[in-house]
């Protein structure tokens, strides 16, 4: 379980390819404080940490999370939004986000707002996914508030501080990242969906 508050942007050290997985290695400052089998989320996909050297640390994603993800698109250099799972007694300052990713979406527009930034995202709206104005979404493991919500669309607002402390200021137009819409929301899709066909 986690919050959305992403801790760092890591570095991809290196890639490697083992049949159907990724074992994707990274450089980030607490390394010393990870243990193997520990749960860490990786622009929101939550992965079990396999190895730990003195500086860096590796996880490895199936095929599934990569044909979800946009992990499989990582190249050395990229940065990943990491955030270690919540403590029962911490503060929830995001919101739930179960490190699931639900779907890939693309980067169709930044702007810059004196000050802060607009991101415009577009995805598939036939896997059944929605958004809704003032609504919780968490994109590359970044817990956010969909603004300007549309069918296949929505946009974010972005403050300096996130700006900087995660890979948003590495996105333009054309980029893919990770979406997990609202866990209640989702809950509620399906209720309702399921009280329609009854009728």
């Amino acid at each position: 379980m986690f919050s959305g508050i992403v801790e760092e942007a890591a570095k991809v050290v290196a890639l490697r390819k083992e049949k159907e997985n990724l074992h994707i290695t990274l450089e980030c400052s607490f390394v010393n404080e990870l243990k193997i089998d520990q749960s860490v989320a990786h622009n929101g996909v939550c992965l079990t940490v396999v190895d730990i050297t003195d500086k860096t640390y590796t996880v490895t994603a199936i095929q599934e999370t990569l044909i979800k993800s946009n992990l499989g698109l990582l190249e050395l250099g990229n940065k990943v939004n990491l955030e270690r799972s919540m403590k029962p007694d911490s503060l929830l300052d995001g919101h739930i986000v179960q490190g699931h990713v639900d779907q890939t979406a693309v980067c169709t527009k930044v702007e810059e707002a004196d000050g802060s930034w607009y991101y415009t995202f577009e995805y598939d709206p036939n896997l059944g996914n929605i958004t809704v104005e003032k609504g919780s979404i968490s994109v590359n493991g970044v817990s956010l508030t969909v603004v300007n919500s549309k069918d296949n669309s929505f946009q974010v607002a972005i403050i300096p501080f996130t700006y900087d402390i995660t890979n948003f200021h590495e996105f333009k137009k054309g980029t893919v990242v990770n979406i997990e819409f609202d866990i209640i929301g989702k809950y509620i899709t399906k209720i309702v969906k399921q009280q329609l066909g009854k009728q």
